[in-house]
């Protein structure tokens, strides 16, 4: 790591503490602003610099990895759109999910709710 990324990862972790110490005070960004000397216009440029800094950083931690980004405790699900040429008949005012080669269906009536508890038990190990 050369100087110019030690000093880019220090300016970082001094605006995350800045983020941070408003965050638990609990007052506005206004607010805490003015009381801590810091211009408004400062502290959601920094902001911006903090949340870029962690989406390189996802990106870099996907591309090395070629994994998933979705957070523990939530599954993928692939969206796809169904056509005429699919193998599955049109279903107006059905939802149709599956989950490990397990087709579910249901109508509109049925709680959704429900229909998500079911997703649930089936996605979780």
């Amino acid at each position: 790591m050369n100087a110019k990324e030690v000093s880019k990862q220090v300016r970082l972790s001094h605006w995350a503490g800045v983020m941070r110490e408003r965050n638990e005070s609990g007052n506005s960004v206004r607010k805490w602003c003015q009381e801590n000397g810091i211009s408004e216009k400062t502290y959601y440029y920094w902001q911006r610099k903090i949340r870029e800094a962690a989406c390189e950083q996802l990106t870099e931690v996907y591309e090395t990895r070629k994994t998933s980004l979705v957070p523990a405790g939530f599954a993928e699900v692939e969206v796809r759109n169904i056509t005429k040429e699919s193998s599955m008949p049109e279903s107006p005012g059905r939802l149709i999910a599956e989950v490990r080669g397990l087709r579910l269906t249901t109508d509109s009536a049925y709680p959704a709710e429900k229909f998500a508890a079911i997703l649930r038990g089936l996605i979780q190990p």
